[in-house]
């Protein structure tokens, strides 16, 4: 959507924040029902970005980055949900992924 004029398409004409966290989000327009839009967080730990920021000491009300060493090969993992928005609120659109430490464990004791 970016080469659309991501400020036209995601946000309703509204300049798209730039604040630290929130700055990636893709979407600040109104939910109207019958939209459907994919809910999809993602983590993702790139070690040469992670080594810059620190020794410029960037975003350190955010990040520790002393307990984020242990994270730095780990690459990243996105968890993709789709969404159908209602008249009253939404449906999700297929099965409910796992999201807390419990749910991921139950799923993979299920795979064993």
């Amino acid at each position: 959507m970016e080469n659309l004029g991501e400020v036209y398409v995601g946000y309703a004409g509204k300049p798209k924040s730039t604040q630290f966290g929130i700055k990636s989000l893709r979407l600040a327009k109104p939910l109207v029902p019958g939209m459907v839009l994919t809910i999809e967080p993602g983590i993702y730990f790139i070690p040469s970005l992670i080594d810059m920021w620190r020794a410029e000491k960037r975003f350190t009300d955010f990040i520790n980055y002393d307990n984020l060493e242990a994270y730095k090969d780990f690459g990243g993992i996105r968890n993709e949900e789709d969404f159908v928005i209602t008249s009253d609120g939404y449906q999700l659109l297929g099965k409910q992924k796992p999201k807390t430490i419990e749910d991921v464990e139950k799923q993979k004791n299920k795979r064993n």
